[in-house]
């Protein structure tokens, strides 16, 4: 028997989700959220979805919580995505700090890690001295569960689909044996990346010192304008002067008030 999400439920739902992630779901998103939460019902055996959102507002861990969060929102990424941000990085960025050879990165809605690995990558790759750097990357999600696939640096053979094989063998340790069709993440890059549980929603962020560039890619899709707009305004105020943001391919900012200048589409400056 098949699990209805009732139409007061799904508003309860909804404004849970929005409080709590910033997640913006829309009337047509009754059915998704419906499939997608019904299988989580059936696991816990658990009869209507009045009874899920006693289970998960009752919840002192957040642990159900981010069950949901993580049924309902696509953690879909890949090494070098969108790879015009890595060259900007590589050709741009890294001379402009090249003088001090320090730099400061946040990769705010990390998923599995592919995303800061793939900056670490692009660094080593990039400069000749990249091990006499100061180069510290905080990796950040509302997903305990991808941040554990992320900080283990362990992946499937296929994932590297767009990794060059001369890069993957510089970087990934080849599994062997029982790990035949793994790779893992040298140490190299894995001393230079922080991960860590953050809420975007949050008023504040634990980061004191500023950042030379923020990676927010592809999740503000799920945000309303309002919240964009004050997620934005809060990453400038983290940026030093001369800092950099990066919003997804299929985001935009033209509709939000902000003080960045556009450099590129989907990269903004903080003027000094």
């Amino acid at each position: 028997m098949g699990h209805t999400i009732t139409a007061e439920e799904f508003e309860r739902f909804r404004a849970l989700i929005y409080d709590e992630s910033g997640i913006s779901l829309n009337d047509q998103k009754r059915t998704l959220v419906e499939s997608r939460l019904s299988k989580r019902l059936r696991d816990l055996g658990i009869q209507t979805f009045s009874e899920y959102y006693r289970v998960i507002t009752e919840d002192a861990t957040r642990e159900e919580f981010t069950q949901v969060l993580d049924l309902i929102s696509t953690n879909k990424t890949d090494f070098f995505r969108e790879p015009q941000h890595f060259e900007f990085l590589r050709t741009k960025i890294l001379p402009e700090v090249a003088a001090t050879r320090k730099i400061r990165i946040w990769s705010s809605a990390c998923s599995t890690g592919e995303e800061p690995y793939t900056i670490a990558m692009t660094l080593f790759e990039s400069v000749q001295d990249a091990a006499q750097w100061d180069c510290k990357i905080l990796a950040s999600d509302l997903s305990t569960r991808v941040l554990a696939k992320a900080a283990s640096g362990v992946y499937d053979q296929d994932r590297f689909r767009d990794v060059p094989p001369d890069i993957l063998r510089r970087h990934f340790l080849r599994g062997r044996g029982g790990r035949a069709g793994l790779y893992k993440v040298k140490p190299h890059l894995a001393a230079m990346i922080q991960f860590r549980r953050l809420n975007l929603m949050a008023e504040r962020f634990p980061i004191t010192t500023p950042l030379d560039l923020i990676f927010c890619r592809n999740v503000m899709i799920y945000f309303d304008r309002p919240t964009q707009q004050t997620l934005v305004n809060k990453f400038y105020g983290y940026l030093k002067p001369g800092g950099y943001l990066f919003i997804g391919h299929s985001e935009s900012l033209q509709w939000v008030k902000h003080p960045f200048q556009t450099v590129v589409p989907t990269v903004y400056y903080k003027a000094p």
